[in-house]
């Protein structure tokens, strides 16, 4: 795992947290986004925990280019839980967007969490995502374009992504093997041509498939 962040004492407590994990280690730090691209070609971590607001090159911009030319998979993290940072993080294709004050726990979770190719957002995160983009949406009742490929199951499948649920709690919603739930996910993201669900789900909020009346539900 590659630790990016301008700050030396917190790099140095992701690295403690990390390290004192069984089955993971820090194999790098990098102090700006620039640093960050240099080692993430040389070192390949599996994933990057990458800080957004940094001197020089920022996390956003960095992120772009090590998506792009690697396979490292990228964890946002931040103070600041401004819309803008997590809408171009979430387009850029980061796989997963925290904010800096969760407990310890919660972040070695979540690397290993990505870490098996999974995508994951804050949960805080998430409801702003569908009030930012369903609030702008109109309902038509038909579904939207960018989704047509789709059949009806894989439509309930996304609309589940989209409201946070796991592949276990899918598979219970809809009465499916979990087995079946992955192989349908698999399929929404080659059908959209889409690297992982965060970008199925903002796709969904995007193309306002998405409707304030599943906020609640």
């Amino acid at each position: 795992m590659l630790v990016v962040d301008d700050q030396q004492l917190v790099r140095a407590g992701f690295t403690l947290i990390i390290n004192g994990e069984p089955g993971m280690a820090v194999i790098g730090e990098a102090r700006d986004g620039l640093e960050a691209i240099d080692l993430a070609r040389k070192r390949a971590p599996d994933v990057v925990l990458l800080d957004i607001r940094m001197p020089g090159m920022d996390g956003l911009t960095a992120a772009r280019t090590i998506i792009e030319q690697t396979d490292c998979r990228v964890l946002l993290l931040t103070t600041f839980d401004a819309d803008e940072y997590i809408f171009e993080g979430l387009r850029a294709g980061a796989s997963g967007f925290l904010l800096k004050d969760l407990p310890p726990e919660q972040l070695c979770w979540a690397v290993r969490s990505i870490a098996a190719g999974n995508a994951l957002i804050d949960p805080a995160v998430t409801r702003r995502l569908i009030l930012r983009f369903a609030a702008a949406a109109r309902a038509t009742g038909e579904t939207p374009a960018p989704l047509k490929e789709l059949t009806a199951r894989e439509l309930d499948v996304l609309r589940l992504l989209a409201r946070g649920r796991s592949n276990a709690e899918i598979s219970q919603e809809l009465v499916v093997e979990e087995s079946t739930v992955k192989s349908h996910v698999g399929r929404i993201l080659m059908k959209l041509g889409l690297r992982d669900r965060v970008q199925a789900v903002v796709l969904a909020y995007e193309c306002g498939f998405i409707t304030p009346d599943l906020l609640g539900r």
